[in-house]
């Protein structure tokens, strides 16, 4: 092939303008023979067209056509791109390939679905888990096939951004479904879809193995803390020889009867799937009772409580649950800020809807605690969690109450500088 195809052909040009010369001096007319000439060197273009065009129709890449100077380049250079192109495509096989066989693997049902979600592939154990059916099913609308209304509205909504969610298999109520959508590649969604049942049971048994504990523990705790009482109410010889026992005793029994009540009513919240009761609650009327209590809480500490709350701006949901979320976080707010300092309180809304949020100046939560904090029985500092009397499940607590009520909690917090804790509410809870 020559290092410069453009040479040989202004070679073939001047050439055939010599010849074209020639023949018109011969014929008497320049004009005639030059159109003779030019006609003669496009047609030798148009039947290499020819040629390129019916070399690409054939497919036949290996048989490249012969021909000299620019022409034999145009040749050489898209058949180099042809061999490229073919050698990307074997890979891109290769690598589909491999990644249905990987996915054909896994216990876990796989789904790739289109930009119109229309199921483009699925493995093996999508016909176990989900009741899909290579011969029909290809090519059908997916929520045609799984018509679960909550996976519906999850696919509308392209998965909420990462989330779970949990469903009844279509092809055995049995089975419990936790199905996960991930955006990929060009308009293209995988879905995952992992059975989860045997988890989901013994979640529930270690659920309902704390209720009944929890259950039968609160008894003999209540029978314990009235002997307590009873002792240290009778001021008696023995009573007075005893009194630090006894009252180490009756904190104690005290703080196993908190964490009993939070147990239980953690089990509650975990296993009630019903919807809470739209119940009017006073908010404001709610957060000032609350103040209140924590005033005492913070006894000799002598926190400055303050209250800043909108006096017409009500809730729908459960007095109970909401009264316990605030009540915890502004609980913590007090444990957790030396004497002295600062805890405002502040009920208010907006157009995204109502906002409630403790701002204190504690101790402080650092970075890589934050997103841990309402796990149950987390806790940021053991020692000093004991040490003001905390159960752990405060947190825990008060996530499964946003979550029955749709709302969401932000923490916002630095070593040494304070906690902010702010619940945002929809619009669709305001009264």
């Amino acid at each position: 092939m020559p290092t410069n195809p453009w040479t040989p052909e202004l070679w073939r040009l001047l050439w055939g303008l010599l010849a074209a010369t020639l023949l018109g001096a011969v014929l008497g007319h320049f004009w005639l023979g030059w159109g003779l000439g030019l006609a003669l060197y496009l047609g030798y273009h148009v039947w290499q067209l020819r040629r390129l065009v019916n070399w690409l129709r054939s497919g036949k890449t290996r048989n490249i056509p012969e021909a000299g100077g620019i022409w034999g380049e145009v040749f050489h250079y898209i058949y180099q791109r042809q061999r490229k192109h073919q050698q990307r495509k074997r890979q891109l096989e290769e690598m589909l390939e491999r990644f249905q066989q990987a996915t054909s693997a896994l216990p876990d049902a796989t789904v790739v679905i289109g930009r119109k979600d229309e199921i483009l592939w699925f493995n093996e154990a999508a016909a176990g888990l989900l009741g899909l059916h290579s011969a029909q099913d290809k090519g059908q609308p997916i929520d045609n096939l799984l018509r679960h209304p909550d996976f519906i509205v999850y696919l509308g909504e392209n998965g909420r951004g990462g989330e779970v969610l949990r469903i009844p298999s279509p092809v055995d109520d049995s089975l419990t479904l936790s199905i996960h959508l991930i955006n990929y590649g060009r308009d293209q969604r995988l879905l995952v879809a992992r059975d989860i049942s045997q988890q989901q049971r013994l979640d529930q048994m270690r659920r309902d193995f704390v209720a009944n504990v929890s259950h039968e523990l609160r008894t003999p705790l209540t029978v314990i803390s009235g002997f307590l009482e009873t002792l240290l109410d009778s001021g008696d010889e023995c009573t007075t020889r005893w009194q630090r026992s006894l009252d180490l005793m009756h904190q104690q029994a005290t703080q196993m009867q908190h964490l009993v009540a939070d147990l239980l009513m953690l089990s509650r919240l975990e296993t009630d799937r019903s919807n809470p009761p739209r119940e009017l609650v006073e908010v404001p009327a709610l957060l000032a009772a609350i103040r209140e209590d924590a005033q005492l809480l913070s006894g000799d500490k002598q926190h400055h409580i303050t209250l800043e709350a909108e006096a017409e701006l009500r809730l729908y949901g459960a007095e109970r649950e909401l009264h316990s979320a605030f009540s915890n976080i502004i609980g913590n707010a007090v444990r957790y800020t030396p004497a002295g300092g600062e805890i405002h309180i502040r009920w208010w809304h907006n157009d995204s809807g109502a906002h409630f949020s403790v701002s204190d100046s504690g101790i402080g939560i650092s970075a890589e605690h934050l997103p841990r904090l309402t796990e149950r029985f987390y806790r940021v500092d053991t020692g000093r969690s004991r040490e003001v009397g905390g159960t752990g499940l405060g947190l825990a607590i008060v996530k499964h109450v946003l979550t029955r009520h749709g709302a969401r909690l932000r923490v916002d917090s630095k070593l040494g500088k304070g906690s902010t804790f702010t619940i945002d509410f929809p619009l669709d809870r305001i009264a």
